[in-house]
């Protein structure tokens, strides 16, 4: 359990593991290349990614796996990318 701070906020005592992912972060768990993965986006990156995936006629995880393998070339983290990717879409 941790403490808090004179400046109200808390604090995670020494050695700790983390609680999870940040209060505005929603984790989602996909099945990519055979391995299960999770990913942590805010809520509203999901909002476009499922309208995109629908624009598509996919599911979201479709969608995703689709990213997922064009990322190869730059590297970047799979919610990078995702986010990337939604900030290119039109939005409803």
């Amino acid at each position: 359990m941790g403490t808090t701070g004179a400046d109200g906020r808390a604090r995670r005592k020494a050695g700790a593991a983390p609680a999870g992912p940040p209060q505005h972060l929603l984790k989602r768990s996909f099945r990519l290349a055979g391995h299960r993965t999770s990913v942590a986006l805010e809520a509203e990156f999901w909002r476009a990614l499922e309208a995109a995936a629908e624009r598509r006629g996919k599911t979201l995880a479709a969608l995703v796996e689709e990213l997922d393998a064009g990322r190869a070339e730059t590297a970047r983290p799979l919610a990078s990318t995702l986010r990337v990717f939604a900030l290119g879409e039109p939005r409803s």
